[in-house]
């Protein structure tokens, strides 16, 4: 995926105009994000980002930083209120008693304090459930690592944004400076609202009334416009309906054995290595960088399955598609997700690696790419228990998805505080496990997010995933040896 326009320094971009995350009433895929957790809570939806910081920034700079970026991203003072009985969709509206001591906290771990200890405390407050009469988010500074760095949490509600929107507002917002940046532009914070559920309602009303002369013309413009496409190429239309069936279908494989129950236990862990070297991997037989990544996550999985003597050929996998467009508003959640069945039993990591790139380049193809949000307005009608017990026995089917986000190529600051590493937790609602790279400054950045009734051996999955990474990236080590001895 490309990744997000980088500002050339934060005096040249005017915050007041940026508009991120400026919708109001959520889409029928974000609300359904929001509303099915009440129903089951396994399909929460948490995303999280652990940035390794090179030193604690100063508290006072970083309270005043949150406290500037509530002002240019309003989004972030806003609460979600939603009409009763499910009628009409969530609104966003200014918290009216918004405390940012409550969003923004700091702790200082008893030594002695090692990252995976700071890693494991994040995971406890990203577990927890945020308190949704508030905006749903929450940051944390953690210090008194034993090496003198510290850690900075956000954690945020998927329906905010996806990992393609939420890489914009840090590129935004992230410093390129380690000194305080002078004549900084600023913005007043909107006003307070005291928006209930019936308002919500009501304004929804009134827009729909007041709207639908204009979204009947334009509804029956695309259908002519539909009509006109099919009979100009009826293949075209016959290749989107077969795509449809495609994406709707079950996985062409069944779960894993060893993976079969779904539950709240969650457990982080990391890897990472450098964009050049998982780059050069994948071009020694051919791939791209995703395809290298997925097939270093394949192999962790093979040896697993293969630790535990229950060795298997194929695993389901889902892959989110970014659909972002340039004339997509930031922030929101624009993506699609396709699933394929991956040749986990593939022991020869240069042969994986092929074998994914034909599977990824037909799954970026597929005409319906789109299904989750072609389906979200007609799932927003049925009752949301129903809704939520189909969605967790579709996505149970899948053992693992696997995401890939450009991040931001050059050094950016927070506070002082150099982020060294940007590690992200995508949520796991209903998959044995959600795997997302982020790359930064140049080094893959890859946060794993295990549900721990899936995956009983976490430790063991760990060691499986960094042998099948190494597996992986000896294919450029070996590329580069037969370079340097034909010159």
């Amino acid at each position: 995926m490309a990744g997000p326009q980088l500002p050339p320094s934060a005096v040249d971009v005017d915050y007041g105009t940026i508009g991120w995350g400026a919708s109001r009433t959520m889409s029928d895929f974000e609300a359904g994000m929001w509303r099915l957790e009440t129903a089951e809570p396994r399909l929460r939806s948490t995303i999280a980002a652990v940035d390794v910081l090179d030193t604690a920034p100063e508290w006072g700079r970083l309270v005043a930083a949150h406290e500037w970026a509530l002002g240019v991203v309003p989004r972030f003072r806003m609460r979600v209120v939603d009409p009763p009985f499910g009628l009409g969709k969530p609104v966003w509206s200014v918290d009216p008693e918004f405390d940012l001591d409550y969003h923004l906290r700091r702790i200082q771990l008893p030594p002695p304090s090692t990252f995976e200890a700071a890693l494991d405390f994040c995971r406890t407050i990203v577990d927890r459930p945020f308190d949704r009469a508030r905006p749903p988010w929450e940051a944390l500074l953690v210090e008194g690592l034993d090496d003198g760095r510290a850690i900075y949490l956000l954690k945020t509600h998927h329906s905010i944004t996806d990992g393609m929107g939420g890489m914009q507002l840090v590129t935004l917002l992230h410093s390129r400076r380690r000194e305080p940046t002078p004549d900084k532009p600023t913005a007043l914070p909107p006003p307070p609202e005291h928006l209930t559920g019936l308002d919500a309602l009501r304004e929804q009303v009134v827009e729909r009334v007041r709207t639908l002369p204009a979204s009947a013309v334009s509804a029956a413009r695309a259908g002519m416009e539909l009509a006109s496409q099919t009979a100009r190429d009826p293949s075209a239309a016959l290749g989107f309906a077969e795509s449809l069936l495609r994406l709707a279908a079950p996985p062409a494989c069944p779960p894993s054995p060893l993976m079969r129950s779904r539950g709240l236990g969650r457990r982080f862990g990391t890897l990472e290595t450098t964009v050049e070297e998982l780059r050069a991997a994948a071009k020694s037989v051919g791939g791209s960088l995703n395809d290298a990544y997925l097939a270093a996550l394949l192999g962790g999985f093979r040896r697993y399955h293969a630790q535990l003597g229950a060795p298997i050929e194929l695993l389901p996998i889902g892959m989110p598609i970014s659909l972002r467009d340039a004339s997509d508003p930031m922030g929101g959640n624009r993506f699609g997700v396709a699933r394929f069945a991956a040749p986990v039993g593939v022991a020869d990591p240069a042969e994986r690696i092929r074998r994914i790139r034909e599977l990824v380049l037909e799954a970026r193809n597929e005409p319906a790419a789109d299904v989750l949000s072609m389906a979200a307005p007609a799932l927003s009608r049925l009752p949301v228990a129903a809704v939520a017990r189909w969605y967790l026995a579709q996505t149970a089917l899948i053992d693992l998805q696997a995401s890939n986000v450009a991040g931001i190529p050059v050094p950016v600051y927070m506070a002082g505080a150099r982020i060294d590493r940007m590690f992200p937790f995508a949520p796991a609602p209903g998959c044995g496990v959600m795997a997302t790279l982020v790359s930064h400054t140049g080094v893959c950045c890859i946060g794993v997010t295990i549900d721990t009734a899936a995956v009983t051996e976490p430790d063991l999955f760990l060691e499986c995933l960094s042998e099948g990474l190494d597996e992986v990236l000896k294919l450029g080590r070996r590329g580069r040896t037969r370079a340097r001895s034909k010159k």
